[in-house]
């Protein structure tokens, strides 16, 4: 997996996309991460497809990262789901499949229902995709220590990666640590704590938050000073520095060849030790799974309380 990926979630405009998209496989992206619940795997299948067809890409040249919809976290619709995400991307089969969230919801239109859990059953159905050729590997996304441990107990094929939010605000030291310590990769979203989400927020109805801001921190921008860099690639740099890989967001050419620019320097110790110092922990989450009513009334919500 490229350490360094382009994230697509809210990018949804199709031709923004197409741009954006052709933008960084000519800056060198090699790594892209959708979902089926980010309605734009269609899109990126045909770009990824048409730089095959032009001879500009081998398909084993390209990660190509897709997620099971929480409607699709029951061990008799993944298939259904994986099938549908393959047909959308005009691919084989996807390097990575991850389960996007530990709590599924019943194909239910107009209502939200969460189903009964069924770790096991539904990782089982996971590893048949691997069986069957349609996923290099597996992985699941927001899960905490507890619940990536009880999968390992159960797995044949070990999760290959955790994606969760991670920035210099939210470190999630524990389960960073634990998820390495199992040689499961750590693949940060929002890494750069997601500039754009009150927007999103504006656009579903929801309140404004005051949100962290890696753009404007004294910290980040001093060492971004010091090393002649922006506060972005400084904030993604320290995430990579520890091992983790990096799915920056962004549609504009400028910013796409900025965030993968990252192997051009690199923090000293002083430098790692100010930016750790930066963690606030549970309440510098940005991303809001709670917009999904009664979502974290559930067992298996995965997050701590906002005022830890």
């Amino acid at each position: 997996m490229p350490v360094v990926g382009l994230g697509t979630w809210q990018a949804s405009d199709e031709a923004e996309l197409e741009t954006a998209l052709n933008a960084a496989l000519d800056a060198g992206y090699r790594h892209i991460d959708t979902a089926f619940a980010y309605g734009n795997e269609n899109v990126i299948g045909k770009v990824i497809n048409q730089w095959i067809k032009d001879g500009k890409l081998k398909r084993e040249d390209v990660f190509i990262t897709t997620k099971l919809p929480q409607s699709g976290i029951h061990r008799d619709r993944v298939e259904k789901y994986m099938k549908q995400s393959l047909a959308n991307l005009g691919l084989d089969y996807v390097d990575l499949y991850l389960i996007h969230f530990p709590v599924g919801t019943k194909e239910k239109k107009g209502v939200v229902e969460f189903e009964p859990h069924d770790h096991e059953g539904v990782w089982k159905a996971m590893e048949a995709q691997v069986d069957a050729g349609r996923a290099k590997t597996i992985g699941v996304s927001n899960f905490n220590v507890s619940q990536v441990d009880n999968l390992l107990k159960i797995a044949r094929i070990k999760p290959a990666c955790n994606q969760v939010e991670l920035h210099v605000f939210l470190q999630q030291p524990d389960l960073v640590n634990f998820c390495q310590s199992k040689g499961i990769v750590m693949v940060a979203y929002s890494p750069i704590a997601n500039p754009g989400y009150s927007q999103f927020l504006k656009l579903r109805g929801q309140a404004e938050r005051k949100l962290v801001n890696v753009l404007k921190d004294p910290v980040i921008s001093e060492i971004a000073k010091k090393h002649s860099k922006t506060n972005v690639q400084v904030a993604l740099r320290f995430l990579v520095q520890k091992n983790i890989v990096v799915i920056p967001k962004s549609v504009k050419p400028s910013r796409l060849r900025e965030n993968i620019d990252l192997f051009s320097f690199s923090l000293d110790d002083a430098d790692m030790k100010k930016l750790e110092g930066l963690d606030i922990g549970e309440p510098a989450r940005v991303v809001d799974w709670r917009v999904v009513p009664k979502l974290d009334e559930d067992p298996y919500y995965p997050f701590g309380s906002k005022s830890e």
